[in-house]
Formats: C-alpha cells, sequence, structure tokens
C-alpha cells in the first residue's frame, strides 16, 4: 500500500533531519513545506513591501501560509497517484486539528485511508529550551522573527499536539528528538514506517 508520511512539529524539533535520514535509508522522495514554497513566500512578501525573511508574523501568515500547504499537499499527492511513497515536512498545525482534512486531501486524486496508509510522526523535544538552543545554533535568518517574539511563538508553536484524524492510533508516533540522532532511533522511526519487515 502506498505511504503518505507526515513529519509534523515544531521548529527546531528535527523533523527535517529526521525524515531526511530514514528517506535515504528507504529511498522515499521528501516534500518539505519550507523548501517549495520558499521562493513564493519571498516574492510575496517583497511585493507587500513586507521582510521577505518573515515566516512567522500575522501578516506572512495571511499571505504565503495557506498557499504553502496547498503546493506542498499538490506535490505529495501527485506522488501517491502515481504509486509512490513520500515524506511531507512542515508544522501542519491547523490541518492536524481538522477531522476529515486528510480524508479530503485524498478524495481530491481518487484515494482514501483504504488505499493509502497515512501515518504522522510528532517530533518534539524535552524542553522550550532546548527548542530556543537549537533554532538559534542553526544560524537561520527566517528563525529570527521566532527568536525575538519567544514566548509568543513557542505558546503558539511548541505545546504538543493531539491528532484528530481518523486513522488507527498505532499511526502515530510521538518521537523525543532531544537526543541527537542515531542508529537505534533510526530503526525506531524505520520500523514504525515499514513495520517489523523494515530490517
Amino acid at each position: 500500500m502506498r505511504k503518505l508520511v507526515f513529519f509534523v512539529g515544531g521548529a527546531g524539533a528535527g523533523k527535517t533531519t529526521l525524515a531526511k535520514a530514514l528517506a535515504r535509508k528507504r529511498g522515499v522522495a521528501v516534500i518539505d513545506m519550507d523548501t517549495v514554497l520558499r521562493p513564493a513566500a519571498e516574492a510575496l512578501m517583497t511585493q507587500a513591501g513586507l521582510d521577505p525573511t518573515d515566516r512567522d508574523s500575522s501578516s506572512y501568515k495571511a499571505l504565503c501560509r495557506d498557499l504553502g500547504y496547498r503546493i506542498t499537499m499538490d506535490a505529495a499527492l501527485e506522488n501517491i497517484a502515481n504509486g509512490g511513497d513520500i515524506f511531507v515536512i512542515g508544522p501542519f498545525t491547523k490541518e492536524t486539528e481538522t477531522p476529515d482534512w486528510i480524508e479530503h486531501e485524498l478524495s481530491s486524486i481518487g484515494a482514501s485511508l483504504s488505499d493509502v496508509e497515512v501515518k504522522v510522526v510528532f517530533v518534539y523535544l524535552r524542553d522550550e529550551q532546548l527548542h530556543y538552543e537549537r533554532i538559534k545554533h542553526r544560524g537561520l535568518i527566517l528563525d529570527q522573527h521566532k527568536l525575538d517574539n519567544w514566548s509568543e511563538f513557542s505558546q503558539s508553536s511548541l505545546a504538543k499536539r493531539e491528532l484528530k484524524w481518523r486513522i488507527p492510533a498505532a499511526s502515530v508516533l510521538y518521537f523525543d528528538n532531544s537526543q541527537n540522532l542515531n542508529e537505534q532511533s533510526l530503526e525506531t522511526l524505520e520500523h514504525f514506517v515499514y513495520g517489523a519487515s523494515s530490517s
């Protein structure tokens, strides 16, 4: 069965690192919303006379947020429709809280939860301070707004979330990524996605 695997979580949790590590091992395509949206976001923000590096303000969200998810999901669904597996990376905050969102997305390509195996990896860190340190350490200009408005950002973006989609509990993994990625943790992730036959 085709696999659509979401790697979601707050900034700095390491969802991209995890997804890419498993993707390399299994030869799976990855779609990172940050990557596919960046050129359009920079153009839209510049045209609006706003900071093109802003990724967190209300202005950015009004102009670019929904577009980013649409671009990301269109690319992911195209892979699924073509019979391939796909890993998708992004926060997906509002989407994971909408019960019928994933079913609606799959129905747009004539698919359903009965013929596409959907799994979700919630990547998190043990505490807020570790999030802050990792975000600061990676030194991205796109993160400056987060750091400058940390109290507001952390309250809205780093809280542990509960998936509302109608998929089995066994298809959801809360993955503590506080330690450096090692072979054992990668095996845990691989077993979750692919089952006992992964090794």
